[in-house]
């Protein structure tokens, strides 16, 4: 299970003796922020999708983790001492393996462990200057576009079941702004907008 992600012996047989094989069900909420984190999920199945949420419940969606991904968020909390500032959620039906968070500097031993930690570090802030980058220097449209390619990628599926609210609420902005900017990207063949769905038509 473990020996598609890390080839040494010695840490697979560590993840098989202290880690912790859960599977979780679409929209499970996984990791809450103010929650204290007690283990470090990686991916072994489906996807996670990692939010950022302010003090008033608002979120914006940061990026999705993949099998064999683990959340640089939840590592960053981890050594630092700090509880969550993100929220966790299946994407789809989904499989984690559990690593206890006493674990994750003590594994730095093994180089196969602090390349892959340190490879979640790089690879998480380039997705989050994306973010940044949408956030601060594009149009709400290019935003919208980014966020439904990402979802429509984490589910495999050109047609996605998603409310107006919930891309609203994910974007940190209006449900009729989103509803407008939905039907110029539908007028443009951008997308086919249906009941609860939105099907991208762009390549």
């Amino acid at each position: 299970m473990h020996s598609a992600i890390f080839s040494d012996p010695h840490l697979n047989d560590e993840l098989k003796k202290y880690a912790r094989a859960k599977k979780v069900s679409k929209d499970t909420v996984l990791i809450q922020p103010g929650d204290e984190i007690v283990f470090l999920p990686i991916v072994q199945k489906g996807v996670l999708r990692i939010m950022r949420q302010d003090n008033e419940g608002r979120e914006i969606f940061l990026y999705h983790l993949y099998p064999g991904q683990t959340c640089a968020m939840a590592i960053n909390c981890c050594q630092s001492h700090k509880k969550s500032m993100v929220k966790a959620v299946a994407e789809d039906d989904s499989e984690i393996l559990q690593v206890p968070v006493k674990l994750i500097d003590e594994w730095f031993k093994y180089e196969e462990w602090k390349s892959y930690i340190n490879n979640t570090y790089a690879n998480r802030f380039a997705e989050l200057m994306q973010v940044i980058d949408l956030i601060a220097f594009s149009n709400m449209d290019k935003q919208v576009l980014h966020y439904l390619e990402e979802r429509a990628k984490a589910a495999d599926s050109k047609a996605l079941y998603i409310t107006h609210q919930q891309i609203a609420d994910e974007l940190h902005t209006h449900r009729e702004a989103i509803s407008r900017l939905l039907r110029t990207m539908e007028q443009k063949g951008m997308v086919r907008l249906g009941r609860n769905t939105i099907e991208l038509l762009t390549t």
